[in-house]
């Protein structure tokens, strides 16, 4: 197996990155300043054959393409393609809600930028190392923040558009790609104890991460389009 993860260098994942390596699967994975990443370092020491740190900006053109050339050097097809790398936007110093009030278009944009443009100019550059790759499969990050059914508060204003702005893009993606073989599907991920998550949270990273792992090697050509949770459950657009 060969994964391509983006926001590796913490929470869902470095840990996605860590189960990958122990499975004994090549890993690529992706962060903005992958020198500045302890954990991953480590990891990279410990697996040095499989394990390649990529540089990358998902709002970036140029970064993007970078990364690309990096992965192509190493490899000539990918199997899972894991958008993870997501922001959750401050409307204020030490509030990390998005109410009415506090609202910016400079957090606005960050967050479509980031957490739904991005992924699918990511997933747009891999599309031929993936047709390449087996059954290869587009696994988006997203949240029930992003659900216009379960939508029942105003804040999070950013993250919840952008999350559902993410959903369309790949639904997008999916009806284009199914006829070539490949899968895109949207993930809830849960909530997890992260720096994003917080310490309430109810769940750890790596129990999201094992779901998330199973959830890839098990997607059939039907599920193509479908916003699932991390255990596989659909969840209500």
């Amino acid at each position: 197996m060969r994964a391509f993860i983006t926001g590796a260098n913490r929470g869902l994942g470095l840990e996605l990155t860590r189960q990958y390596l122990e499975r004994g699967d090549q890993v690529f994975a992706a962060s903005r300043h992958p020198a500045e990443a302890t954990d991953l370092q480590q990891l990279r020491q410990q697996y040095a054959d499989r394990l390649v740190l990529v540089s990358l900006d998902v709002t970036d053109d140029a970064s993007i393409a970078a990364a690309v050339l990096a992965v192509s050097a190493a490899t000539d097809a990918l199997d899972v393609l894991i958008n993870n790398a997501g922001v959750y936007p401050h409307a204020g110093s030490g509030d990390a809600h998005q109410r009415l009030g506090q609202l910016t278009h400079a957090d606005a944009i960050e967050a479509m930028q980031v957490n739904a443009i991005g992924p699918l100019l990511v997933s747009q550059a891999l599309l031929p190392l993936l047709r390449a790759g087996r059954k290869g499969r587009i696994l988006s990050m997203s949240s029930g923040q992003g659900s216009l059914t379960w939508k029942a508060t105003g804040d999070p204003y950013h993250y919840s558009a952008s999350k559902a702005a993410l959903n369309m893009y790949m639904r997008s993606l999916a009806a284009e790609i199914g006829n070539q073989g490949l899968i895109s599907v949207i993930v809830d991920p849960g909530w997890m104890r992260t720096g994003m998550g917080g310490d309430a949270a109810t769940q750890e990273p790596a129990d999201s991460a094992r779901g998330i792992i199973r959830l890839a090697e098990q997607l059939h050509a039907e599920e193509n389009g479908s916003f699932v949770t991390w255990q596989g459950q659909p969840v209500p657009w």
